[in-house]
């Protein structure tokens, strides 16, 4: 059965019939989670196995947004998970050990990586690559790893690489650069004015820098230096100059969630604006099942370089690797109490 170029969700803790239904129907590429549908590993492992029997018992990605923090789906107040915290500690442990900080952040990746892949889970929406801004939306605040732009080249690549030993795919975000955004995106819709050498020479780098991760999500964001109306999602503009030629992003393009503010017109209007604009991957989430019904159909068949960026994409990593798991908890627990 051919495959649709979109990613989906569900309401609860299991399918409903009609959910399983429409995934029989539809075959979407992947499956994303949410807290409301994480309530022990058991149960989630449960709900993975069936989205990926249903679809045809393919290596089917199911994601997670799962970066530490306020944005970790599988932690507290459960009590099977442990607790990480924002990327920002990264950058603060940094300033005064950074060979102990980039140890750290690969050694936490992997943790992170264990806990997915037991829980079913194979690809996590991380690193977040966004420059912060001090006149920045705080959306992306301490979500970002620190506020140079080296420093976040380096601990982004170090927590990817553990992620990646772990058996986890991951999704550098929000490309190419939600920092500057003075809106969240998820009600509004944020526009950037900065000229384009500013943008070139801050917001761009970190991106370029991880350019060969296998995934990368779009910001719904307006760089008016490059296309004054639409964001980056729906720009033609800014995916062919800036993201695939600028940066150099040769992985499988995801739309960040379609259902967010930011964006107006239909669904229909949206996906179909964000496959023309060169989305490989359209996310859609948080929403009823109408409109997951609107996406799919919209969403087509995954094909062309898109389908063949999707399968590297899932060859991109392989087994989990050893690793000092007692070191790895010493690197948390200081990050986590310093």
């Amino acid at each position: 059965m051919q495959i649709g170029a979109f990613i989906t969700d569900c309401d609860g803790l299991s399918l409903s019939q009609a959910e399983r239904e429409f995934l029989q129907r539809t075959n979407p590429w992947g499956f994303i989670l949410f807290r409301r549908n994480c309530e022990s590993p058991e149960q989630i492992k449960a709900l993975a196995t069936e989205f990926r029997t249903i679809v045809g018992r393919r290596n089917a990605p199911v994601f997670v947004d799962q970066e530490g923090g306020r944005v970790q789906r599988l932690g507290p107040p459960a009590t099977h998970w442990r607790k990480y915290p924002p990327a920002s500690r990264y950058g603060e442990l940094y300033r005064d050990d950074p060979l102990t900080a980039l140890r750290t952040a690969r050694n936490v990746g992997r943790l992170m990586a264990e806990d997915l892949i037991t829980a079913g889970i194979n690809a996590d929406c991380l690193p977040v690559l966004d420059v912060p801004q001090p006149d920045g939306h705080d959306i992306i605040g301490d979500r970002a790893y620190a506020r140079e732009v080296a420093q976040i080249i380096i601990l982004a690549r170090a927590h990817m690489t553990g992620l990646m030993e772990g058996g986890v795919l991951p999704v550098i975000k929000h490309i190419p650069g939600h920092g500057r955004a003075k809106a969240d995106s998820h009600l509004e819709l944020p526009v950037v004015t900065a000229k384009r050498a500013e943008l070139e020479a801050i917001d761009f780098p970190p991106f370029a820098a991880l350019a060969d991760a296998p995934m990368a999500m779009t910001a719904h964001v307006v760089y008016a230096a490059f296309d004054k109306t639409e964001p980056a999602t729906l720009s033609k503009k800014v995916i062919k100059t800036v993201i695939r030629k600028q940066i150099g992003f040769r992985g499988l393009l995801m739309s960040d969630d379609l259902s967010m503010k930011a964006l107006s017109g239909s669904l229909t209007e949206r996906a179909a604006g964000a496959l023309a604009a060169g989305c490989d991957m359209l996310l859609h989430c948080n929403a009823p099942l109408a409109e997951r019904e609107e996406v799919a159909r919209a969403a087509g068949v995954l094909k062309g370089k898109a389908l063949s960026r999707a399968r590297l994409a899932l060859r991109a990593v392989g087994r989990p690797q050893r690793y000092d798991k007692a070191l790895a908890l010493k690197d948390l627990e200081r990050l986590a109490t310093a």
